[in-house]
């Protein structure tokens, strides 16, 4: 309108224009483009079912855990909805506390999991070729080694408790998440962007706030809701083989390790933890398919 050309800037080069106007710094990744998925939304009333009943036995439980006075396997009545165990026990109570073991078993292996993978995998992503060899055979040794066997020798080690349990599955944990965060660095270190920063002055510990850990968080938080599920059956399963939380703590593989017998004469006792414990797998496993569909980068946007 006022007669002085301008050019476009290319957004690959940044370039400036002839006037010399300022450049607009390039926005190499968009927000996230949240849609609504149906397998997040049915994994979250899945597990927010199990979440609220954990919530609620740290308050009110209707009898308490070691209560034994219900009768010996009792069917389900007004006075112990669900019926009781061969101990006489409240199925109820067990129940709800045993969602509360469960919940604490995965969030604590993958908090365990989540640090020291975290760590181990950046200090391979940046470390010199000889050191990135190593420690990416001990990391396949590790995830070539049963996870289960590793948690019972561990467990086995120490006294059998939940604290155990959950140290156990997440350091077994760990190196499927640093050999996952080793692969996202490596792909990301490749970048152009990481090169201009390098170049431009910036230190490394700010590429791994800025750019590192912003691009491979996406990728991240889909395993660990995976290895989330994984945790709870691998805590289900100590606790089946008699390793997991002692009593009178709940566990729903103890449930069901104590219930085998008689699954016949009272199948609530097998049914209703089996139940629980299938839901809360399926529930996380549907988050992580629809975490993975809203936060996939290729069907990200920009501004």
């Amino acid at each position: 309108m006022n007669g002085r050309t301008t050019t476009e800037k290319d957004p690959r080069t940044n370039a400036p224009g002839p006037a010399g106007e300022p450049v607009k710094p390039v926005e190499v990744f968009g927000p996230v483009r949240l849609r609504r998925s149906p397998a997040l939304v049915a994994g979250c009333v899945l597990v927010g079912l199990i979440v609220a009943t954990a919530l609620v036995s740290l308050f009110w439980v209707p009898y308490a855990p070691e209560d034994t006075t219900g009768g010996r396997l009792m069917p389900p009545g007004p006075s112990h909805l669900l019926g009781t165990d061969k101990l006489g026990r409240d199925l109820l109570t067990q129940l709800m506390t045993g969602a509360r073991i469960a919940l604490e078993a995965g969030l604590g292996a993958i908090a365990i999991g989540t640090v020291l993978g975290v760590c181990a995998g950046l200090a391979a992503g940046f470390a010199t070729r000889w050191l990135d060899d190593t420690l990416s055979t001990l990391l396949d040794v590790l995830i070539a080694f049963p996870t289960l066997l590793l948690a019972m020798l561990m467990v086995a080690a120490r006294s059998a408790s939940l604290s155990s349990a959950v140290l156990a599955i997440g350091l077994a944990m760990t190196a499927v998440v640093a050999r996952l965060t080793r692969i996202l660095v490596k792909r990301v270190l490749a970048q152009d962007y990481i090169t201009a920063a390098r170049t431009s002055g910036t230190s490394w510990p700010r590429v791994v706030t800025g750019h590192v850990l912003p691009n491979i968080w996406p990728t991240l938080v889909v395993n660990l809701a995976q290895q989330f599920g994984l945790a709870v059956m691998a805590e289900a399963s100590l606790s089946f083989l008699g390793l997991g939380a002692p009593p009178p703590n709940a566990s729903w593989g103890r449930m069901l390790h104590e219930a085998q017998a008689t699954v016949f004469t009272a199948p609530t006792g097998v049914i209703a933890p089996g139940v629980l414990l299938v839901m809360l797998v399926v529930g996380v496993n549907l988050i992580a398919d629809g975490l993975r569909d809203t936060l996939d980068p290729t069907r990200r946007r920009t501004r």
